[in-house]
Order: structure tokens, then sequence, then C-alpha cells
């Protein structure tokens, strides 16, 4: 009867003892497979062990053969000195050759996703049968633990440091040969990626600036570089202008047309032209455009986890996001959807930029220049953020307190103030502003400046 099977933890012993043999007999073919496999992956302690104990001779250049890896392993008390040398040659004559490692590694990776599937699916049902949490919760735990099998990020076991210092000397490896395997992702703004060294795969990016200082253009330039640059999908949620009016600042920014020119359609024969080439090159970049209002962190992760290739994420802008549950005290439900931004970041393992609003603070200072103070309901976010950027501009105030300026007033100069970098120096670099194109520019020299 159905009820009279006994059914088993998929596993197999022999390519377990295969992938082993495979790394015995040629040592260097522990690099095809470093990045496919953790110690976790192997079902049978023992194995675990020898593999864990391959590592430890691999990260300190020693040899690996039958001698020094039982040595290894009595040194770490698995085998005593007596013991395990019969069990090593087994495995040692296991396979004829290392040139099919790779598929035995699939083999034993494969095996492990079905064991984390199965224990994931008996701990939902476990939640699911006690009643005892939330129905949403319990979806958003199970949703978060399928996908990080998916991603091969399943994070309930401990990663040994010896797994990590072979990704580290992996990377090591790439800076030496590719330098600017070095940067995150570059921001397209070379003064900006000197100081930060890129954006960095699961950042917080928050960007603060007041009312008109160009925070969203700011972002949709950077989102644009990026999409343009590395050919990855670049994901944008505007929760408070809709997809037809992000992409008109889009398209003057890329084809330089007067953005009040493109609201009236007012346009020149010229500037059609512009408007057609920028279309032609914005069609192949891979950017997504999301104007849900309101929407939540959930239904963020729940829309990117379906996006493909993704390199970059924007969010205009933190204060009119929802939290999943109704919180009274907003400061803390904006501490909430910080914490939530971060761990997506961290879950996606990509940059996050998300846009903030400043506090009337600024306004009342002699100095208008922001402060991290400033952030408006600010709550965790300056330690949740890796990084927290704010934009100044000298123009706009005095633009607004009536002082004369120069009449050229696309020439200005905006400061990009890092008030916070979690991997390095905090700095202020200038770029320039054309607020008619809704575009910053580099600034290398004075020929540099938009006009």
């Amino acid at each position: 009867m159905a009820e009279d099977i006994i059914r088993k933890l998929p596993f197999s012993a022999i390519a377990e003892q295969s992938l082993l043999g495979s790394i015995l007999i040629d040592p260097s073919s522990i690099n095809l497979v470093a990045d496919m496999i953790s110690a976790d992956d192997f079902y049978l302690e023992e194995h675990k062990q020898i593999y864990l104990a391959m590592h430890g001779l691999f990260i300190t250049n020693s040899q690996i053969d039958i001698v020094t890896l039982i040595d290894e392993l009595v040194k770490k008390g698995i085998y005593s000195k007596s013991g395990g040398e019969e069990y090593i040659k087994v495995i040692a004559q296991t396979v004829p050759n290392a040139l099919n490692v790779k598929d035995y590694a699939k083999i034993v990776k494969d095996k492990s996703v079905l064991r984390q599937l199965i224990r994931m699916c008996d701990e939902v049902s476990d939640q699911a049968y006690s009643e005892q949490d939330e129905v949403a919760g319990i979806l958003e735990s199970a949703q978060n633990r399928l996908y990080s099998i998916t991603q091969g990020r399943e994070t309930k076991n401990f990663r040994h440091i010896r797994e990590v210092l072979t990704d580290v000397y992996a990377h090591l490896r790439e800076m030496v040969t590719d330098p600017n395997a070095a940067q995150g992702t570059s921001t397209g703004f070379r003064s900006l990626d000197r100081v930060l060294a890129g954006m960095g795969n699961s950042d917080l990016v928050i960007v603060g600036a007041r009312p008109g200082m160009g925070k969203t253009s700011f972002c949709l330039n950077i989102g644009t570089n990026v999409a343009k640059a590395t050919k990855k999908a670049v994901a944008i949620f505007s929760l408070e202008m809709s997809a037809e009016q992000l992409v008109n600042r889009v398209i003057s920014s890329e084809a330089l047309v007067d953005s009040y020119s493109l609201r009236t359609g007012e346009l020149k024969s010229e500037e059609w032209d512009h408007i057609a080439q920028a279309a032609s090159s914005l069609s192949g970049c891979d950017i997504l455009i999301d104007d849900t209002p309101g929407i939540t962190v959930t239904a963020m992760k729940a829309k990117l986890r379906r996006v493909s290739n993704l390199g970059l994420v924007v969010i205009d802008y933190l204060q009119l996001m929802q939290s999943d549950r109704k919180i009274e005290n907003r400061t803390q439900e904006v501490s909430e959807i910080s914490r939530s931004l971060k761990i997506l970041a961290k879950e996606l393992n990509v940059p996050v930029i998300c846009c903030s609003q400043l506090s009337r603070g600024t306004e009342s200072r002699t100095s208008k220049k922001p402060m991290i103070s400033d952030l408006r309901e600010s709550g965790s976010i300056e330690q949740d953020a890796d990084v927290i950027i704010f934009l100044y501009r000298d123009d706009y105030y005095k633009i607004a307190e009536g002082e004369n300026v120069s009449p050229d007033t696309e020439q200005n100069v905006a400061e990009v103030i890092i008030a916070k970098n979690r991997h390095g120096s905090t700095d202020t670099v200038k770029v320039g502003w054309t607020g008619r194109y809704t575009k910053f520019r580099e600034i290398v020299n004075e020929s540099d400046l938009p006009h």
C-alpha cells in the first residue's frame, strides 16, 4: 500500500564520490565547481568533511592528494591515524579522470536542491497546520524560501569561512586580470564612481533632496546609464508620476529636447529627429516601469523576482510607499519600509536606489545644504542605507529668493553630497545640471558645463 512506501531523501552516493575523486585526480578542477556547490550540498557527512578538507588545502595552496588529505582529516579529528586511508583510495579510484567533474557537481547540487525543497515544504506545511501565524506571513516566508532556493542561496545553514575565502580568491584573481571588476555598478558619473567605487550589489542607496532639486531626474539618469552600459534590466517604480510622464523625462534627457516642448507638443523638425534617435536607443534598453501608487515592498519583491538579468532597482520615492501592515506611527512605518528595502537589495543582490524627501529644516538654516538629520520621517533610514546622497543647487535658492543670477539658468552646477558611504569615504562632487532637459552631466572642464 502507498502508506507503507518509505520515502528516502534524494542523494547520489556515486555522484558525491565521483566529484571528490575528480578533485583528488585533478586538484585544479575544484576551480570549476567551487561556485556551483558548497559543502552542505553533500548528503553524507563524511563526504562533506572531505570536501571541506580539500577546500582547506586549496586555500592554503597545499597539494591535494591522498597523503595530504588524510593528514588534514586526521588533524580535524574526522579520521583516526590508522583509519580512513582505504576509503580515500576508493574515492580516488571511482573515476578514471576529471573530465566530467562539472556533471558530477550538477548531480550533487540537484539532489541538494530537492532536499531543500522537501525541508521547505515540510516547514511551510507545519506552519499552515499550526494556524498560529498570519496567512500573509506564511506566504511571504514560503516565497522567500523558494526564491532563495531558486537563486542557489538557501540560507538555512552556515557557510564555512573556507568556502567564502574561495569566492574572495576568485574575485581577487578577476581583479588582477580585469581592474574594472573591482568596481560596483557604475552610476555613469565618473567623479561619483571614484568616491563610491560604483554601487555595490545589495547596496541600498538613498538619494535625498528638497523638491525641485532634481532627485527624480538624477536617479533616472543613473538608471538609463546602467541600462545602456550593462545591458541588464533596470526596474523603476514610480509612485508619484505616471509611466508616460516618466518616459517624457527620460526622452528629454536623452534627446536633449526641452521638457516643456515635450509637454506642449511644440516641437521643431530637428527635435523630432532627436526624439526618434533617442527612442530608438531607449527601446533597445531593458528598462521596466511600474507606476502602481502606494506599492508595498512585498509587491515590489513579487514583481522583481520575475525579472531576469536584473541589474538595478530605482524607487521614486520612499515616503509614498506603504507598509505591509498597519502602523499608526508614520515614522515607524517608514523605518520598517527602509529595513525591508535593505533586505530586498540583499536578497536580489542588486543595488537599490530610493529617492527620499527632506524635511523643511534646510529652509530655516543659513546654510541650505542638507544633512542626514534632514531626512524626512528618517527613523532607521540612516542605519539601513549603505550610501546616502544629497543633491544641492545654490542657484535654486538664489532664484527662489529673487537674487540676480546668470540669465543662462541652464548652466547650473549641482553638488552631489555623499553624506554616508559604508564602503569608503564621504565627499562632495560637482556635476552639471541642465534644467530644461532634466539632465545631469559630468563636469571635467568648463567646456563640459551644460549649454
